[in-house]
């Protein structure tokens, strides 16, 4: 056998993460962007509170990405960004990666099965509604 099968986010999940995520934010008077994303970082959802301006779009779209195909938060990315000044500098010639928290990844029964990410609110907010959403649909942050 030379392929694997790999178990994906359906786009009613990614919706269902979108609109909790949307919602928590707005619940503490926060203007988000959402993006969810498959295990290979390829866009799903999105949704974008009208008071968030149009660039937090795209950093939420990074942060997903971030998450999904590194397997981890974006801000653990970002902290072992830190460690050294060589990775530091190296990250900023790549595109799509984002070191600022916000960007969580999904799992379902120990798979990995895309990533969300939120942008526009204070990282640990950002962070807050990404994982508020996660829980609400009955999905995990981690392994």
């Amino acid at each position: 056998m030379k392929s694997f099968a790999q178990r994906t986010i359906t786009f009613q999940a990614a919706q269902e993460l979108v609109t909790a995520a949307l919602e928590h934010a707005q619940s503490e008077g926060w203007a988000v962007a959402v993006a969810v994303c498959d295990p290979h970082g390829g866009l799903v959802s999105f949704g974008r509170d009208d008071a968030a301006a149009p660039p937090i779009g795209g950093f939420a779209q990074d942060k997903a990405y971030t998450a999904a195909t590194l397997r981890k938060p974006s801000a653990e990315f970002g902290a072992g960004m830190m460690k050294s000044a060589t990775l530091s500098l190296g990250v900023g010639t790549r595109e799509r990666f984002l070191t600022w928290g916000g960007g969580v990844p999904v799992y379902e029964d120990d798979v990995l099965i895309g990533a969300i990410g939120v942008s526009g609110a204070k990282e640990p907010e950002d962070v807050a509604c990404a994982l508020a959403a996660i829980e609400a649909a009955g999905l995990a942050s981690a392994q």
